[in-house]
């Protein structure tokens, strides 16, 4: 993901620089203007969720100011109220947006299609989880195969200002090129830059439009 975002920003003639940052890392959120998080095993996200707690207000505060947040996979359950455990038990998270998310007995694996408000394609990814989150009234996706933020539930993915958050693997922006697209569009106007339209003839284009025939039948 962070590759071929990186690929695209050059593309629109941006110097680009990237800092991996850890838990022994201090976050300066002021110097950035794009984060991303990907999943990772239960007892890492524990070690990351303690540690970004440290950075409660500075995260509203960037995430307010409208600078970019791709969260995907288990790292998007950081960003709620709390995580219930099976026992009931529960886990205060970062509190940035109001849903909880709840650990299930079932595991929630297999290839999704979704549609997103933001552009007429249709998304595709892969989701591995055990938590299902309660429904959120500004979400990414709607769901036409696979699952919402929890069974029978049609919307997946948080959406506010910037903050592009989903269950989502694949990788998302690699499998995805016109959703990629649209964040760099957002995004190049966010610098008060001109966006320059990118030639269809990438590679990752026809990928897409092969691979999507698997799912959806034109």
């Amino acid at each position: 993901n962070t590759r071929v975002l990186c690929k695209k920003l050059v593309d629109q003639g941006l110097k680009v620089e990237v800092h991996f940052l850890s838990i022994d890392d201090n976050i300066d959120f002021s110097k950035y203007d794009i984060f991303y998080i990907g999943s990772g095993s239960e007892e890492n996200a524990s070690l990351v969720l303690e540690h970004l707690k440290n950075y409660q207000s500075d995260l509203k505060k960037a995430i307010n100011e409208g600078k970019f947040f791709i969260v995907t996979g288990n790292a998007l359950e950081l960003f709620g109220t709390k995580i219930i455990n099976l026992d009931d038990s529960s886990i205060s998270t970062l509190g940035i947006f109001d849903y909880e998310c709840k650990v299930t007995d079932f595991r929630i694996i297999g290839e999704q299609v979704f549609t997103c408000p933001l552009i007429k394609e249709k998304v595709i990814g892969f989701q591995n989880r055990n938590t299902v989150i309660n429904d959120y009234p500004h979400n990414l996706f709607d769901v036409i195969t696979g699952t919402g933020y929890k069974p029978k539930v049609m919307q997946e993915g948080i959406l506010e200002k910037h903050f592009y958050g989903t269950y989502l693997l694949g990788p998302l922006l690699v499998r995805n090129p016109y959703f990629l697209d649209e964040i760099i569009e957002e995004f190049v106007t966010y610098l008060d830059l001109k966006y320059k339209t990118n030639k269809k003839d990438d590679v990752s284009y026809k990928a897409y439009h092969e691979y999507i025939k698997n799912f959806v039948k034109n």
